[in-house]
């Protein structure tokens, strides 16, 4: 990648580079369809691919279920158990992947004419994943037939439990697995490490796994001769809870995900699903929702009963016919939201401070009492940001015991890692993904698992962090930030985890204004040398070096501003503004 701008070191002290050509449009002008393809192309498709990555779609993308191991088996048991009307029951998790993958399947076999039951552990009191007790409990209330969703690929001593009593289990994750399988009648895992074919979508979420097996199970059945005198469901209208679960769990936005998200999205639209329909109200979204409103809105929403309130809440919601249940449900979930920051607020800041004393250390690890284990997988990713590294963050019980969340940067696998400190007998229970983990720990092993870590991920995480720079898509001049072209940027989405949106630089400016609005947002008003003005926002910013330039920078200083392009509709109409992710001096 050749540097931006010849900017080596911005205000934020990083380098500036191009994504990949440079488009320089400071003139006004651009062509939208090259623009697109120059979008399209940065982001790893290929020039044979261009028109399907243009308007990704479920035909496009999607593999054969059959490709990967045990789905065929999952899908005669599950095709077994709808013909003979058994008992089914859906032991999920308390996240928003863990929630929208229960519902996909309670939904999906509600049309097949199976009413199943979902199972959400509770945080506190159960734990992630399934449990001896919990599933030997689900036996006794009848159930033939467990699947386990965005769970189970470690769940040894439960499905030996479940074995024990003649259940059968069906296992439905992404996360990773170690080189032993727990016993199970059929585990549907990407990340398996005999997977061959179906390695390729080790990125998918759990809820697209299960949306596969969805597809798996109507074709057996429509082999049998099931849908003789009955309709097939429509498994392209549960694509909006898939794309919300695949959004939410930061999973690669490439490939089939890619489907998943820009069709959910026109799902979702229609706002057929009572509970997504109460869940937009809640959050005051008076139009479709974007990408960044299943990241931003919605997700935390359903993540706050699991995390300070009822585990199953999200499930009812989305799976309940009733609007009046569905509205009571989205309402309860936005006040836990609401009482989930407060608590995260106060985490955050014993977090950071206890973050700041560990130095240079490649891996932060921070520990605390009195923690709201609800809310560290949030602070971990708040740290991430913040310092620029892996984050592990844990809450202590009174006993000793912990409980943590991390999150990582892009290039570090934290999931193989922590996957690889159980292994070493370091943790009580801990897996996850390259972007995500969690795990449980003895407090007197705190200090062995941060050495672990260290050792392990520090000379990725300095490889990592010597390959930072800040990437642009496009030049611009202030008056090239229109509308206009924030609907031809639009067109290359939907962007996420592994599709970036993209980022422009604009200048060279002039500050004619600057302030500070709301919680320590720097905003401004600035002008460039085409004698446009143009307005930006640097959120949180306030105390930063890029806020602190910002605020003093002297009126006859030029500056390029980086960012990102969004649409501004506060006023009468529509006007275009910059979302600042960075700033550098230009003379």
């Amino acid at each position: 990648m050749r540097h931006a701008l010849d900017i080596t070191t911005s205000i934020l002290g990083q380098p500036w580079h191009w994504r990949a050509l440079s488009a320089d449009t400071r003139d006004g002008g651009f062509a939208p369809d090259d623009l697109v393809t120059q979008l399209l192309l940065s982001r790893g498709a290929s020039r044979e691919a261009l028109e399907a990555h243009r308007a990704p779609s479920i035909r496009g993308f999607m593999p054969d279920p059959s490709i990967f191991r045990d789905m065929d088996r999952a899908a005669e048991r599950l095709a077994d158990a709808v013909q003979r009307g058994e008992h089914v029951a859906i032991f999920g998790d308390y996240d928003v992947d863990g929630a929208t993958s229960a519902a996909v399947l309670i939904l999906l076999l509600r049309e097949l004419g199976l009413d199943a039951r979902a199972y959400i552990p509770d945080r506190q009191l159960e734990g992630y994943g399934p449990s001896g007790p919990a599933l030997l409990r689900l036996r006794e209330e009848g159930a033939d037939l467990i699947v386990t969703v965005d769970c189970g690929a470690q769940a040894f001593d439960a499905l030996d439990a479940a074995r024990g009593v003649g259940v059968d289990v069906v296992v439905v994750d992404h996360h990773k697995c170690a080189s032993a399988l727990p016993f199970a009648h059929a585990l549907v895992n990407p990340n398996r490490l005999d997977e061959v074919e179906g390695a390729e979508h080790g990125h998918l979420a759990a809820v697209g796994m299960v949306w596969l097996l969805g597809a798996a199970l109507v074709r057996v059945l429509r082999g049998r001769g099931f849908f003789a005198e009955r309709a097939e469901p429509r498994l392209l209208d549960l694509l909006d809870l898939v794309a919300l679960g695949t959004v939410a769990d930061v999973a690669q936005l490439r490939g089939l995900n890619r489907a998943f998200v820009a069709q959910g999205l026109k799902v979702m639209a229609q706002r057929r699903n009572p509970g997504l329909n109460a869940l937009i109200s809640a959050a005051r979204l008076t139009r479709a929702p974007s990408c960044s409103d299943l990241g931003f809105a919605l997700g935390p929403r359903i993540n706050a009963g699991g995390r300070v309130g009822k585990s199953d809440l999200g499930v009812r919601l989305l799976t309940t016919r009733d609007p009046a249940e569905a509205d009571r449900i989205a309402a309860e979930l936005d006040q836990l939201n609401e009482e989930r920051r407060a608590i995260e607020a106060m985490v955050q800041e014993e977090a950071e401070e206890r973050a700041r004393a560990q130095g240079d250390c490649s891996v932060l690890v921070v520990a605390g009492r009195n923690w709201h284990p609800g809310v560290i997988g949030i602070v971990a990713g708040r740290l991430k940001e913040k310092f620029g590294r892996p984050a592990i963050v844990i809450a202590l019980d009174e006993n000793g015991r912990g409980k943590g969340s991390g999150r990582s940067i892009s290039g570090v696998d934290l999931g193989a890692a922590v996957l690889g400190a159980k292994d070493a007998g370091l943790l009580v229970a801990g897996g996850g993904h390259a972007m995500a983990a969690g795990l449980t720990i003895a407090e007197d092993r705190l200090e062995a698992f941060s050495d672990h870590l260290e050792q392990r991920l520090g000379a990725a995480v300095i490889r990592a962090q010597g390959e930072r720079a800040l990437l642009l898509d496009a030049l611009l001049a202030p008056g090239g930030v229109t509308p206009a072209l924030v609907e031809a940027m639009e067109a290359g989405g939907p962007y996420g985890t592994g599709w970036p949106q993209p980022r422009v630089a604009a200048g060279p400016v002039r500050i004619l204004k600057a302030d500070i609005v709301g919680n320590g947002h720097v905003r401004l008003i600035v002008a460039g040398d085409d004698g446009r003005s143009l307005k930006a926002v640097a959120f949180r910013q306030a105390e930063t070096a890029l806020g602190v330039a910002l605020l003093s920078a002297p009126s006859h200083r030029r500056l390029w501003l980086a960012g990102r392009v969004r649409i501004d509709d506060w006023g009468a109409r529509p006007a275009a503004e910059m979302h600042l992710d960075d700033a550098a001096w230009a003379d």
